[in-house]
């Protein structure tokens, strides 16, 4: 059956950024920082940032980094994977989110660079471990684009949330074997 491109492809990626971007933009214009939404770990009242945290953001810098990972691998992940594309989207950015809440410092972590952490490792180890023509490609392709991500997971920046990369990896991998090992026609 042959790819058809098809605008529904892009959506759900392109919802999530348009939420970032007008998070970012209501932040910007209101003067108010609006990190109180995202994930304080181990805290009741940190638990909202599991939903919200990937669409607030610290700067425009920081916004466009996320940006375009998003609309890449998002885009790559519902073209090349739809029947699987939202599952797997939605697991990435909630497992990625509860494990930042349950193992990260104790400080408000923000931003969707877990989710795209999540995404590029999805990507890369659902072609190792299923070892199809398709995944392997789409897996060296991601590996060429997003490679640097991997020397990222293990530094240790007190400015940054390493932990959202590193556990956003780690629910990638795992949502990719759980794919590789249970669904047979991906």
């Amino acid at each position: 059956m042959p790819l058809q491109l098809h605008q529904a492809n892009f959506v759900p990626p392109l919802r999530l950024v348009f939420v970032m971007w007008l998070v970012y933009t209501i932040q910007y214009y209101s003067g108010v920082d609006l990190g109180f939404f995202g994930i304080l770990p181990r805290t009741y009242s940190g638990l909202v940032g599991i939903l919200t945290a990937p669409m607030v953001h610290g700067n425009l810098s920081h916004l466009i980094s996320n940006t375009i990972p998003v609309l890449f691998l998002g885009s790559v992940l519902y073209f090349f994977y739809p029947t699987i594309a939202s599952r797997v989207f939605v697991q990435c950015y909630l497992f990625t989110n509860f494990l930042v809440w349950l193992f990260a410092r104790s400080f408000y972590h923000i931003g969707a660079s877990g989710l795209v952490y999540a995404l590029a490792f999805f990507l890369i180890f659902l072609g190792i471990f299923k070892r199809d023509f398709k995944t392997l490609f789409i897996a060296i392709a991601v590996a060429i684009i997003y490679g640097g991500l991997v020397y990222n997971v293990a530094s240790i920046n007190d400015a940054i949330s390493w932990e959202s990369h590193l556990l956003g990896a780690i629910a990638g991998v795992g949502n990719a074997w759980a794919v590789g090992k249970f669904f047979r026609k991906v």
